[in-house]
């Protein structure tokens, strides 16, 4: 089957036995069938060896030029909370044009992050969350950041903008990149200790990438997010960071009313973006 004719498949749905088996014997371990964590294109599991493994499907049109290797590329980035690389293999599925990839890593015992979490972490947890962006945002690589697997670009930011406001007349200049997660969701975020989760995606990207996809993920609990700007506010005080708040918001606004926090904070950074610099 050609590869753009991939089959969309949901691992929350479809028997993937068989891709199990497959990782268990490749890597010398047993998955704990009993602590499967499942999402759309992917399955975490602990190991008998007390290690985490994380498996993803992607299409193959999904992926670009620099691999998609990201967790394994991400064992060099240093000052960042994240969870050690041990091991990794990929392989090509024939019958339905995709990609499989299974990363090894260290257990993090730390629970991803529930919504109701969010108001209550101490002040511990968002200096470890800062410190490891500011150490990310300093390094260089030459990965490509791939936010829902897309590779960001200007052209990607100004049809997500046009789309959401066709009548915006904002230059969409990135003038300032810097090394991105580019998966910034609360869900790849622990606690009670930080660690940031799910690094297939990392790489260069505008700056604020990251900052702003938590701080429009944060509108729903007002504290939250203006703790969020507070954190960031190098970042979202930039031009580039307003731009990939608008960005973000523009991805929401189809979906929401007219008095939703989301539109209202995208028409406040339109104005401030149509102002002269």
């Amino acid at each position: 089957m050609p590869a753009s004719a991939a089959v969309t498949v949901d691992l929350r749905t479809e028997s993937v036995d068989a891709v199990l088996g497959r990782v268990e014997r490749s890597l010398g371990v047993q998955l704990d069938r009993s602590t499967e964590v499942r999402k759309r294109r992917s399955i975490g599991a602990r190991t008998d060896r007390g290690t985490w493994v994380r498996i993803e499907r992607r299409a193959r049109e999904r992926i670009d030029g620099q691999g998609w290797n990201g967790v394994e590329c991400a064992a060099v980035l240093q000052g960042v909370a994240m969870p050690e690389w041990f091991a990794g293999l990929a392989w090509s599925d024939p019958d339905d044009g995709s990609m499989w990839r299974a990363d090894e890593t260290q257990l993090v015992t730390a629970e991803p992050m529930k919504p109701t979490d969010r108001a209550e972490l101490p002040d511990a947890w968002w200096a470890t969350l800062t410190e490891s962006l500011d150490a990310l945002a300093a390094q260089t690589t030459t990965r490509v950041a791939t936010p829902d697997t897309v590779t960001i670009s200007r052209e990607v930011v100004a049809e997500v903008i046009q789309k959401a406001f066709p009548e915006a007349g904002i230059d969409i200049s990135l003038d300032e990149w810097a090394t991105a997660h580019a998966d910034l969701s609360w869900a790849n975020l622990t606690t009670p200790e930080c660690y940031l989760l799910d690094w297939e995606d990392w790489g260069m990207a505008p700056r604020g990438l990251d900052s702003a996809k938590l701080w429009v993920s944060s509108l729903d609990v007002p504290e939250v997010a203006e703790r969020v700007r507070h954190e960031r506010r190098g970042d979202l005080g930039s031009r580039t960071g307003k731009l990939m708040s608008l960005f973000y918001c523009s991805k929401l606004v189809p979906y929401v009313d007219e008095g939703a926090a989301v539109r209202m904070e995208a028409l406040r950074l339109l104005e401030e973006l149509e102002s002269p610099r």
